[in-house]
């Protein structure tokens, strides 16, 4: 289970006044739910992610999973604890192969065959096409996302947290992506946390969370939630949409 009470979040601006980015944040996430955060732009969506995994240290509050207080271990320590970050724009790694950055998630040395197969067949990809690609530009934003979440498959991350991974990329890969998420959610072994906009993504959801000038502005099921954040999503100005690039 992951549980956030009281997290705060500050930073100073230019003229040395305190900003507050994330305002007494508290909620829990049962294991093996999917959760879509959603919610307008600068909300603080993208802000609790980072601090749930560690990129940003919050000013208050904690943060436990499974029990264990986080708040205050590195990224690395709550890797090994099973937190996993699905970046809005993966990195790319020139000269490193699929294999390898997979092998390195796994914390093994190397895949066998089979292993490489398993991985990359769940996010929809065919193993001999990709395993000896390398992680570069030749790859399309939708491949190399992916490639990220069998990364953080490999890892067997029990808490798998996703910033807006319909960003960017194609339908056809958009597609892919949800079938992916459905997928493991069937499997029930992780519990995901996904940023998104997309009523596609929205509707997977076990529950919905959505964030707003640093607060929490609603939490609860789908079938409670998604009536509203459709009542209130006008055309052209809301923070909920349709399609994909």
């Amino acid at each position: 289970m992951l549980e956030i009470s009281h997290l705060r979040f500050d930073v100073t601006a230019e003229d040395g006044s305190g900003v507050e980015i994330l305002r007494d944040i508290s909620l829990s996430v049962d294991d093996g739910k999917l959760v879509v955060i959603t919610g307008p732009n600068g909300g603080g969506k993208t802000t609790l992610a980072r601090a749930i995994m560690g990129l940003n240290q919050p000013t208050g509050g904690s943060i436990r999973w499974n029990g264990r207080d986080i708040t205050n271990l590195s990224i690395t320590e709550r890797a090994k604890a099973g937190v996993s970050y699905g970046f809005q724009q993966p990195p790319r790694f020139k000269g490193m192969k699929v294999r390898d950055l997979i092998a390195l998630a796994a914390g093994k040395e190397e895949l066998t065959p089979t292993e490489g197969c398993q991985y990359l067949t769940q996010v929809g990809l065919c193993a001999d096409d990709y395993i000896d690609r390398e992680v570069d530009a030749s790859l399309s934003g939708g491949e190399v996302k992916r490639i990220e979440i069998a990364t953080i498959l490999a890892r067997k991350a029990g808490l798998m947290i996703f910033d807006e991974p319909e960003a960017g990329i194609d339908l056809w890969s958009f597609a892919r992506l949800t079938e992916t998420f459905e997928n493991i959610h069937k499997k029930g072994d992780s519990t995901l946390l996904i940023i998104s906009h997309q009523e596609r993504i929205i509707r997977l959801a076990d529950e919905i969370l959505v964030i707003e000038q640093g607060r929490v502005d609603k939490h609860g099921t789908q079938e409670e939630i998604f009536p509203q954040i459709m009542a209130r999503t006008l055309p052209g100005c809301g923070y909920m949409r349709e399609g994909v690039r």
